[in-house]
């Protein structure tokens, strides 16, 4: 049975990894995917709120994506918020619905997400080193409380290094195949 600490540890490194996921879901593949404007903040009634809160977003079309507002008051906000998320999206409202075109991507817009793609996935894994020096320590502190015996910390450091790498190389695959899928789009 593994202990308590590195089953808490593979928990907090199974959010990051989701947390990763969900992250790169939103970069831009040159295909309509709602993940890209679900999160942007919408200045609604004074209150920043995620467009998804606020309004029903699909992809009718793989270069289409089409907002419908629950509240059409707030269409001219949503717009507003929707071109200064800065994803080089031109949303156009008819009153009713806004509809955005997604361009296909350029070969050298590709690399540049590639790279971001590639910079996220160090940030995670940052994240990951954070959580094994944080676990580290407290096994550090059981052992000089001497509520761990040495053989024990020295295994429970070890298991928690190869935690710790098993979810490095689980980063090291998302990346490389949300990398392949733009490259190849």
């Amino acid at each position: 049975m593994e202990h308590e600490l590195l089953v808490e540890c593979r928990k907090r490194m199974d959010k990051t990894i989701a947390a990763l996921e969900a992250d790169l879901a939103k970069v831009q593949t040159g295909r309509a995917n709602p993940a890209l404007l679900e999160d942007i903040k919408v200045d609604y009634y004074g209150t920043p709120t995620p467009l998804k809160h606020i309004a029903h977003i699909t992809a009718p079309d793989p270069d289409l994506l089409v907002v419908r507002p629950f509240d059409r008051s707030q269409i001219g906000a949503m717009e507003k918020a929707i071109a200064a998320a800065d994803l080089g999206l031109n949303p156009q409202n008819d009153g009713n619905v806004i509809r955005i075109k997604v361009p296909r991507l350029s070969e050298e817009r590709r690399e540049e997400l590639v790279k971001l793609v590639k910079k996220r996935g160090e940030e995670a894994k940052v994240a990951l080193r954070n959580i094994r020096r944080e676990y580290k320590e407290k096994f550090d502190d059981m052992k000089d409380e001497g509520a761990l015996p040495e053989d024990d910390h020295r295994r429970l450091r070890e298991q928690l290094d190869k935690i710790t790498h098993e979810y490095t190389e689980k980063v090291d695959e998302i990346v490389e195949a949300k990398a392949q899928q733009m490259r190849t789009l």
